[in-house]
């Protein structure tokens, strides 16, 4: 006999049943989906540095992103290690040596004998048939970007920002320090750049924030840039790998690096960027030279009204933008290698918006020093090239700090000072 209540209670049994079911195999499908992609995703090993001075991470946002736009499909796997520029680069020949190379590696450039010897030996990936037969990615680089990039023989292996407005150097000084000893403006020229580090002096201000050690950056961007300021000094900084520095060049420019280190702080002989950073954001000097990028490590607060940026006197900028470009480690897997090019292509993207987002209002939304930056870039300035792309890796890595700081004591003269980045000559040549 047919009982409506049983039935309906039966029925009624049954459909929970199925709906637990259902939704048992609607979790378990999308658990699925979640660890398919996990084990589809594509990791890119990658080396990034976190800033001694500031404890940021380097190119953090450009990361962030990437892996977010491409979730599922690629990570960018930064190892983050706290260590200098110029530490960074020494443990990228390590890391050669023992082939532990990350698959996208930075600032090979900075390392002008090592980056050719990486050509020679295919180390890196050949990055023109990509970049150039991409019409989407070429459009978004300058074309004194590209040409920057090329070698001889046409062939691209570091992939490129989009522009050189976030590679230049410059001056960042401290206007109240400046006017402490009554300086309204940055110097103009050499002579009164010279004047005003003895006014500086003379009221009590270190005018120079230096160091010796890391290819001795922030002194040498000032000597570099100061020698260029006649037509035969700006004809060396053009030469890569010169000769020779016992002419009236290098002699005149070692005799700058010297009076440079009589306006800077006791303890800048021995030390990397990083101290000289520390003296200029705790006020103990007035000046120091760098790029765009330290704009990001201005400390947040009081100092982000203080800092100042000029050009080098005589209108000036120290820029080689292929020292931006990162490159492809050739042994790894296609598929590795497809993601790396896939986030070298959206880097430049993200540049190309970055450079149009701050140039809209001209700068007016990043504050004093960001307007300063961009009238300065945009005010046809003289490009210096950077003298870390020109000058061979033993001058730079092992010369500059070991001779430098007896040049400035005064225990050898700027003619044997040049004697000694001769024989560093002899020795690269000898080694290649």
């Amino acid at each position: 006999m047919w009982n409506k209540e049983l039935y309906s209670r039966w029925f009624s049994a049954f459909l929970c049943v199925v709906l637990v079911v259902m939704l048992l195999v609607g979790c378990e499908s999308e658990e699925e989906k979640k660890t398919q992609n996990s084990q589809s995703e594509i990791k890119i090993p990658m080396i990034l540095t976190v800033d001694p001075s500031t404890g940021k991470k380097n190119e953090e946002k450009v990361v962030v992103k990437f892996n977010e736009e491409y979730d599922g499909i690629y990570e960018i796997d930064v190892e983050w290690v706290m260590e200098t520029e110029d530490e960074y680069r020494q443990n990228l020949k390590r890391l050669n040596v023992t082939d532990k190379l990350p698959a996208i590696i930075t600032d090979l450039r900075m390392l002008p004998s090592f980056y050719q010897m990486m050509i020679e030996d295919e180390r890196i990936e050949d990055l023109s048939p990509y970049i150039l037969e991409d019409d989407e990615w070429m459009s978004m680089i300058e074309p004194v970007v590209l040409d920057s990039f090329r070698e001889s023989d046409g062939k691209i292996y570091l992939a490129p920002l989009s522009t050189a407005a976030f590679s230049c150097s410059g001056v960042f000084w401290n206007e109240e320090l400046f006017e402490e000893a009554g300086i309204d403006e940055f110097p103009e020229t050499w002579e009164e750049f010279w004047n005003v580090c003895e006014r500086l002096e003379s009221y009590g201000i270190t005018p120079l924030a230096l160091h010796t050690e890391g290819t001795a950056w922030a002194a040498m961007l000032l000597a570099t840039a100061e020698l260029s300021d006649t037509p035969e000094g700006a004809e060396f900084m053009k030469e890569i790998f010169p000769e020779s520095y016992q002419n009236e060049s290098g002699l005149h420019m070692a005799e700058t690096l010297k009076r440079l280190f009589s306006y800077t702080t006791k303890d800048a002989i021995g030390q990397n960027f990083d101290v000289s950073y520390e003296n200029f954001f705790s006020g103990k000097a007035a000046m120091i030279p760098n790029g765009y990028w330290m704009i990001d490590q201005i400390p947040e607060g009081e100092w982000e009204e203080r800092v100042r940026f000029s050009p080098f006197p005589g209108n000036k900028l120290v820029s080689s933008p292929e020292t931006f470009g990162w490159s492809i480690v050739s042994s790894y897997s296609d598929e590795v290698k497809k993601g790396a090019v896939e986030f070298l292509k959206f880097r430049t993207k993200l540049n190309k918006e970055e450079k149009e987002e701050l140039f809209r209002d001209n700068g007016a939304s990043g504050g004093q020093v960001v307007q300063d930056y961009i009238r300065a870039y945009q005010g046809n300035p003289q490009i210096v090239p950077n003298y870390q792309v020109k000058w061979n890796s033993i001058l730079q890595e092992e010369t500059l700090g070991a001779y430098l700081p007896d040049l400035i004591s005064g225990k050898i003269t700027p003619e044997q000072f040049t004697q000694e980045e001769d024989k560093s000559i002899e020795q690269f040549e000898a080694e290649q």
